[in-house]
């Protein structure tokens, strides 16, 4: 085995590397075939002799860029090393965070920190991915654990990245799911968060915590429940309405006509699970009936093999019936 050693002179190794060392992990993963350490100002790399020049390279040419231009991001990260994170790459499945070197960069929809791969993974999520492109509403209606949300969320995250907008909301019905949980303590953020919990255990995979907690803050990235939508005009951003079934016939048509001429919708939902109480009736059946056959608007339905929890889950939804 050759070793390859390489002493970094003119660039700071924190910068080279990314924020929590984002952009090292990316650097490894694209060599799966070699083993790279770096400490400090030094990087020891062991493998085979063509894949070490090869890996010097690529490395030469971030560091140039680096040296020339005294910033760095993903995209050039990704641009240097010859690979494509775009739209029209070839994604296959259901999102998942992956750490392993069996995955392809040009599967990845988005980097999450430490270099964490957000991807697709099966035909339907690959389907989510593509039709964002040419449709600005988009609904994603399929049982528990097919990644609907995890999904949504990604494609507004990389939306974030590439500016192509200026701020995410997620939204969700505030509705308990079969049972009362009764009076719940705090200020209205701390009453509301509970059920919004989903959306923030998908951004912390793909945004490092203090990145994420100053979008919060400063409102780039907005969680709120349905009801806070009506009256406003939701323009040059990605707006994720999710568990859409618990959603009456009125907050949905309340919601989508928030819609500015610079903004990607995009809705969520499992008609097997509505907890609305018994005399109310879920919109979503009424919505995917009369905003059929718009141009813009798109209906993906994801199913049983797009379940990418644990193997049960699966066996469990068609128990209940909930896979056709």
């Amino acid at each position: 085995m050759n070793e390859l050693k390489i002493t970094l002179e003119s660039v700071n190794p924190a910068v080279l590397w990314g924020p929590n060392n984002e952009y090292f992990e990316l650097i490894k993963r694209s060599f799966p075939k070699l083993k790279v350490v770096a400490r400090g100002s030094e990087v020891k790399v062991l493998g085979d002799e063509q894949e070490l020049t090869h890996f010097n390279e690529k490395l030469t040419s971030i560091i140039n860029h680096l040296d020339k231009y005294q910033n760095l991001s993903t995209n050039d990260i990704v641009s240097l090393l010859g690979v494509s994170l775009s739209a029209s790459s070839k994604l296959e499945g259901t999102i998942e965070t992956d750490t392993a070197n069996t995955s392809t960069i040009s599967e990845v929809i988005v980097f999450g920190p430490n270099g964490v791969m957000v991807k697709a993974r099966t035909a339907n999520q690959h389907k989510m991915v593509t039709s964002i492109n040419t449709n600005d509403v988009l609904f994603a209606i399929g049982p528990a654990g097919t990644g609907k949300t995890y999904t949504a969320v990604a494609l507004a995250v990389r939306a974030l990245k590439n500016k192509e907008i200026k701020r995410i909301i997620l939204t969700r019905p505030a509705v308990e799911a079969g049972e009362n949980l009764g009076f719940l303590p705090g200020d209205l953020k701390e009453k509301i968060d509970p059920y919004l919990r989903p959306l923030y255990d998908a951004l912390d995979d793909m945004i490092p915590a203090e990145k994420l907690k100053t979008y919060l803050e400063n409102r780039t990235i907005e969680i709120a429940p349905l009801a806070f939508m009506r009256g406003r005009t939701l323009d040059n951003c990605f707006v994720i309405l999710d568990e859409a079934q618990n959603a009456t016939d009125m907050q949905l048509k309340m919601f989508l006509t928030r819609m500015g001429p610079s903004a990607k919708f995009i809705v969520t939902g499992d008609v097997t699970q509505i907890d609305l109480p018994k005399k109310q009736q879920s919109g979503l059946f009424n919505a995917l009936r009369i905003l059929d056959n718009i141009k813009g608007i798109d209906v993906i339905y994801l199913n049983g093999a797009d379940v990418v929890r644990h193997k049960l889950v699966c066996k469990i939804l068609e128990a209940y019936g909930d896979l056709q």
